[in-house]
């Protein structure tokens, strides 16, 4: 009987990722116009503390660390032209961006990316952050895509206040390293498909990373270029999404283990490029792929060959919004608790994509949750009824 209920646990739980299969676009950051949709750092790495200056966009475009190429493509670079002398305390030019934009349960986000920087020392990373005062991990983390020095494989996870679990067992193609979310490091799924990083994904020609955040859960995909599903191939900034043909996820965050609307606030994009710092510069980790030390032997110096892969090459990051939610305010805030704010940028309306609409004045707060969708909602009753039943047979 245990092995037919599992089945039928599968089932099920397919058919809820499924139960809200269309969305609608909302904002596309591509082209020309890709970086208008950021605000840049302008400071230190002050939260993971790497050996890196975030520039301001008035530098980072006259340095050339971050425009875009002649295919359309976003590039955000590591400073690879400078020599650093050596001093008590080094850094290296880089990027963080963080979108003007939030977006919350009912979302569905999406990077192609060509290239994602690596190297010795080197730690990219594409997250998220939650709007709200309170102090992290307090408003919930998504960590996307992130890694370092010459690791082949991404890993996933989230970071959140004590209470949040990825629930055991769950449907998902890749291994879990750990299931705390409150831990420092958080609830990891470490990828198993081939070319997910680094080198390899440079070299298969990059790929695609996918993020459903539902109240069923949140979820991510990966897939290397030659096996990207057909619907996100054709798609364009109008089109519309089904995840119904995108297969099981890399990581998979049920509700069964961590109610996202009560751990997750209205989540901001991030994409940055650190060196060494609290990860990436632990010699025990950095040993373990590279020779000598974080700093002497890499950022200072200069910075050719050694940081030539640092970039991103991005042909485009889209979000879209649940259909049934499509007439309601889109899930977001524009409000950023940790710089200063900006214009808010103009997001694709949902319902008529070749108008905008400004968001900032309609955006519920960080506090107020969006309505569960009618599917969404469909979705979490079939998982209780499930679960009640397992725990009447056991």
């Amino acid at each position: 009987m245990r092995p037919r209920l599992a089945g039928l646990l599968t089932v099920v739980l397919c058919y809820v990722w499924h139960t809200v299969a269309v969305y609608l676009p909302l904002h596309e950051y591509a082209g020309a116009t890709f970086f208008d949709g950021w605000d840049y750092w302008g400071d230190i790495d002050n939260t993971t503390w790497g050996n890196v200056t975030y520039l301001d966009r008035t530098n980072a475009t006259t340095t050339r660390l971050t425009y875009v190429n002649d295919a359309g493509h976003a590039i955000v670079r590591v400073d690879n032209t400078t020599t650093i002398l050596d001093a008590p305390l080094v850094h290296r030019e880089s990027i963080r961006l963080t979108s003007k934009e939030a977006y919350g349960v009912g979302t569905v986000w999406i990077i192609d990316a060509v290239h994602i920087p690596y190297g010795c020392s080197v730690w990219p990373s594409f997250w998220t952050l939650g709007v709200g005062e309170q102090e992290w991990p307090a408003n919930g983390e998504i960590d996307i895509i992130e890694g370092i020095n010459m690791m082949n494989h991404n890993q996933i996870a989230l970071h959140s206040r004590p209470g949040c679990m990825q629930a055991a067992n769950p449907t998902q193609s890749g291994q879990t390293l750990e299931r705390n979310c409150s831990l420092d490091r958080g609830c990891i799924v470490a990828e198993n498909k081939p070319n997910s990083f680094g080198r390899g994904f440079a070299e298969a020609g990059g790929g695609v990373y996918a993020v459903q955040m539902d109240i069923s859960g949140v979820f991510v995909w990966f897939w290397s270029r030659p096996d990207i599903p057909e619907g996100i191939k054709s798609a364009t900034s109008t089109s519309h999404m089904d995840i119904a043909t995108w297969g099981m996820p890399t990581a998979s965050y049920p509700v069964s283990g961590c109610n996202i609307t009560d751990f997750f606030t209205p989540q901001k994009l991030v994409l940055l490029t650190t060196l060494c710092g609290s990860w990436a510069g632990i010699p025990s980790l950095y040993s373990s792929t590279c020779p000598g030390s974080c700093i002497n032997d890499n950022i200072i110096g200069p910075g050719s060959p050694k940081y030539d892969q640092a970039y991103w090459e991005v042909s485009y990051i889209r979000t879209y919004i649940a259909e049934d939610l499509a007439g309601s305010t889109p899930p977001g805030s524009s409000s950023s608790p940790t710089q200063p704010g900006s214009p808010t940028s103009q997001p694709i309306n949902p319902v008529n994509p070749s108008q905008s609409s400004d968001s900032d004045s309609d955006s519920p707060t960080p506090t107020q949750s969006k309505p569960a969708s009618a599917g969404t909602r469909t979705a979490v009753s079939m998982i209780s009824v499930l679960l009640s039943f397992v725990v009447q047979l056991f």
